[in-house]
C-alpha cells in the first residue's frame, strides 16, 4: 500500500486530503466487498497508520466518514466494527459505487432491474397523475436530447435525466432523491446495454412510449410503458451478458 505513494529512495508526505480519500474508498470496498465482515473489528489504528503512512487524525476522519455512511460503528476501546448490511447507507453514492464495483456483473444488474420493477413503473404512474405542464416538459427536453443523441456516449446523460426527472415530476422529495441516487447505478446498467450495435434504435420508442403516457395523462399506460421497457431491457442486458462481449 506503501508504494502506491511513495517512491524509492525519496519520500514525500503524502497529501493529506488525497489519502483521506484513499483510505475511505480501501476500507469502504473491503468492507462492502466482504473482506471485513459484518461484526469484524477494523486493523487497530496504529496498524493503519503503518499501513497507509499517516496520522490518526486522518485515520480518524477517514473512519468517521465510515461511520457517517453506515459501514461501521466506532466503539472507544474496541475500535470500529463493521455494521450489519441492513444498516448500510446503501443509497450513499460511494456505498453504492462499491457495491457496484464489489458485486459480480450478472447479481448487480438483477439487483439492479428488481429494484426498477419496484420503483420506476409505480413512480411513472404517480407522475402521470400528479407532474404539472412544467415537469412534464422537462422529461420531453430529455427524450429530444435523447433523440438528438447521435453516439451513446452523447445519449447516456440525457437518458439518465429522463428517468430523474420523472422521478422529479411526483412532486415528492424522498421519490425525486432516491430516483437521483439510483442514477449512479442506473448509468452503468445503461452504459453495459449500450455494447449493443443497435441500442439507440431500441431505446427511443420504448422511452417514446413512457412520454406519450405522461404526456396523455394515463397513469396505467405509463405504468405498462415502463413495465414494458424494463422487461426490453433486461433481455438486452441477458444478451450482453450471455454473448461473451467484452464488458471492460
Amino acid at each position: 500500500m506503501k508504494g502506491s505513494h511513495s517512491a524509492p529512495g525519496y519520500h514525500q508526505p503524502p497529501d493529506r486530503k488525497s489519502m483521506h480519500s484513499q483510505i475511505v474508498r480501501d476500507l469502504g470496498m473491503r468492507i462492502v466487498s466482504g473482506e471485513y465482515r459484518v461484526g469484524d473489528r477494523l486493523p487497530m489504528e496504529a496498524s493503519l497508520c503503518a499501513t497507509y503512512d499517516v496520522s490518526r487524525p486522518v485515520l480518524r476522519e477517514a473512519t468517521r466518514v465510515l461511520v457517517a455512511k453506515g459501514l461501521v460503528l466506532s466503539k472507544q476501546r474496541a475500535g470500529a466494527i463493521v455494521r450489519p448490511r441492513n444498516e448500510w447507507h446503501l443509497l450513499d453514492p460511494d456505498v453504492l459505487y462499491w457495491l457496484i464495483q464489489a458485486k459480480p456483473q450478472p447479481e448487480f444488474v438483477q439487483t439492479l432491474l428488481t429494484v426498477r420493477r419496484i420503483f420506476e413503473p409505480a413512480v411513472a404512474a404517480l407522475a402521470a397523475k400528479v407532474a404539472s405542464d412544467e415537469s412534464l416538459k422537462s422529461v420531453a427536453e430529455a427524450y429530444a436530447g435523447m433523440e438528438a443523441a447521435k453516439t451513446t456516449e452523447e445519449l447516456l446523460e440525457p437518458d439518465l435525466a429522463f428517468h430523474r426527472r420523472i422521478a422529479e415530476a411526483t412532486g415528492n422529495d424522498l421519490l425525486a432523491y432516491i430516483g437521483n441516487m439510483l442514477s449512479l447505478a442506473l448509468r452503468e446498467s445503461i452504459k453495459l446495454s449500450s455494447k449493443l450495435p443497435n441500442t439507440h434504435a431500441l431505446s427511443l420508442p420504448r422511452h417514446k412510449a413512457i412520454l406519450t403516457a405522461l404526456l396523455s395523462r394515463d397513469s396505467l399506460a405509463a405504468r405498462q410503458a415502463t413495465l414494458l421497457q424494463l422487461e426490453e431491457t433486461r433481455g438486452d442486458l441477458s444478451v450482453i451478458l450471455d454473448s461473451g462481449i467484452d464488458l471492460a
